[in-house]
């Protein structure tokens, strides 16, 4: 998979939940592999872009995916309507 700050089907925008968000473009499929919001540069946690604008929720429509590289990606675990804010839960040290 190769990397890019926010993939063609979501853009940032008000959210209702707190600041700014994401949000589909598009309708989106479940399943879907968005890109990756964590990633490890020298020992340290680097947010992209993509990560830097996700909001929590509690019952939320992505999840986050450890990767083989030990990068963190998010997939939707549902299908987004266009103009849906996407939303995964916050977790210190349990990621879901």
């Amino acid at each position: 998979m190769s990397y890019k700050p926010l993939p063609d089907v979501v853009t940032i925008k008000d959210s209702g939940i707190h600041g700014l968000g994401l949000f589909a473009t598009v309708d989106i499929s479940e399943g879907t592999v968005l890109g990756k919001i964590y990633f490890d540069h020298n020992g340290k946690t680097e947010r992209t872009p993509l990560g830097g604008f996700g909001n929590h929720s509690d019952e939320p429509n992505c999840i986050k995916i450890l990767m083989e590289d030990d990068s963190w990606w998010i997939a939707t675990n549902q299908d987004v309507k266009s103009g849906d804010e996407l939303t995964w839960a916050y977790t210190m040290y349990n990621v879901t």
